[in-house]
């Protein structure tokens, strides 16, 4: 069953939600969040970015980095800015992002569900990642990002989510990138009632956060071992019904194409592929792909027999991994290699077009989108996704609620 516990939440005063808030700390980089933050004492940057007040060319991992973010979430605190809420609860989270729409469920998830296997995840971690998110949940003591959770959608569930959403909520605002954020603190009866139907959900997946999950996992044990209390057998979650989740695509540029020419490259693909023209670079289906090569679009189909049957080898991921980025590209680590580069469905396909027409690169490829059932049916058969497989829009904003140990 899932165990998810309400908590008494570290937050903006009302006044702030929209001021102090930010994009997520992994989809910037330090001088993208520094220009964010610039002028705005308040930005949760300050937080999660914290080498942005330090020097230029401050190693954002080092520990004067991670010291600098404690420092400054107690003086958010003292200056009032965050506040913890009077009593344990739990809080309700809409995004709305054009036509799309997703609420979830704001709270502390078990670390020991996490360790075995209640809580399953569909990506390998990267040590040095994973290490940074220790050191950072640590110094800080507590979570200051969510971890973004799924589960089958249960209609008692959300029946409960849009009882409480009828309340006024704490913040209501709409963000640069056009996406609006409305978040409710979940009151009386309604946060038994939603830890009772939680408990009929058999299985919680991980989205979006194998780091901070992983790292969540290590603090605890590393406070356990020093003998300290506190909640960090928990960790802060959001958990969302997998039929209101968003998957878009996670698209691929690539440097050179091995020593091939196009002419000699596109034949190699025939061998693999169905290879045509295209109009448009948009793919139809899954194991069809678009191709932008010399200034055209191509559509890739898979051939019949050229992959496996296993739920991560029938990925478009895997299909494209190992029939052309590996097989013809060069690219066998797609994690370390440098003449690869991921980019997020969000930038759109013009996006593979102006990097190929710059002259850096001279391939992208789109895929079509990983489905949350294809997410879902390779945690639960152990299996691990190829990197960069899902591009999760919209992304949680950090800021909204904090879990202090």
């Amino acid at each position: 069953m899932a165990d998810l516990q309400p908590f008494r939440g570290v937050r903006p005063v009302e006044a702030l939600g929209q001021t102090l808030c930010t994009p997520p700390y992994d989809v910037v980089n330090t001088a993208e969040a520094r220009a964010y933050a610039e002028g705005n004492p308040r930005s949760f940057f300050h937080v999660s970015r914290p080498e942005i007040g330090l020097p230029p060319g401050t190693d954002e991992h080092s520990d004067a980095v991670h010291a600098e973010g404690r420092r400054n979430l107690e003086r958010f605190i003292s200056e009032g800015w965050l506040r913890q809420d009077d009593a344990p609860c739990f809080y309700l989270y809409r995004q709305r992002m054009g036509s799309h729409e997703q609420t979830g469920v704001v709270a502390l998830a078990r670390v020991a569900d996490y360790d075995q296997g209640l809580i399953r995840k569909h990506e390998l971690t990267r040590s040095d990642k994973e290490d940074d998110r220790t050191r950072h949940i640590d110094t800080l003591g507590g979570n200051d990002e969510p971890v973004f959770l799924t589960y089958r959608a249960v209609p008692s569930i959300g029946a409960l989510m849009a009882e409480g959403t009828r309340a006024r909520p704490q913040y209501d605002f709409t963000t640069e990138d056009g996406i609006g954020h409305t978040f409710w603190r979940v009151d009386g009866t309604l946060n038994a009632r939603l830890t009772a139907a939680f408990h009929d959900v058999p299985m919680l997946y991980i989205a979006d956060g194998h780091h901070r999950s992983a790292a969540a996992s290590r603090v605890h044990s590393l406070r356990s071992q020093r003998g300290e209390g506190g909640g960090h057998g928990r960790f802060l979650a959001v958990v969302f019904p997998h039929d209101q989740m968003q998957i878009l695509a996670y698209n691929r540029v690539v440097k050179d194409l091995n020593g091939l020419t196009p002419e000699a490259f596109l034949a190699r693909l025939c061998e693999r592929f169905e290879v045509s023209r295209a109009s448009s670079e948009r793919e139809d289906r899954p194991h069809q792909f678009g191709m932008y090569l010399e200034g055209g679009w191509h559509q890739l189909t898979a051939r019949p027999g050229t992959f496996g049957a296993t739920p991560t080898e029938a990925l478009d991921v895997s299909i494209l991994q190992n029939n052309v980025l590996g097989a013809l590209l060069g690219i066998q680590d797609p994690r370390k290699d440098e003449r690869i580069q991921f980019v997020g469905g969000i930038r759109g396909t013009a996006e593979l077009e102006r990097l190929v027409d710059s002259g850096e690169w001279r391939v992208a490829f789109s895929l079509h989108p990983t489905s949350l059932d294809q997410l879902m049916a390779i945690a639960d058969a152990g299996e691990i996704m190829p990197p960069k497989s899902t591009w999760f829009e919209p992304k949680l904003r950090s800021g909204l609620v904090l879990h202090l140990f």
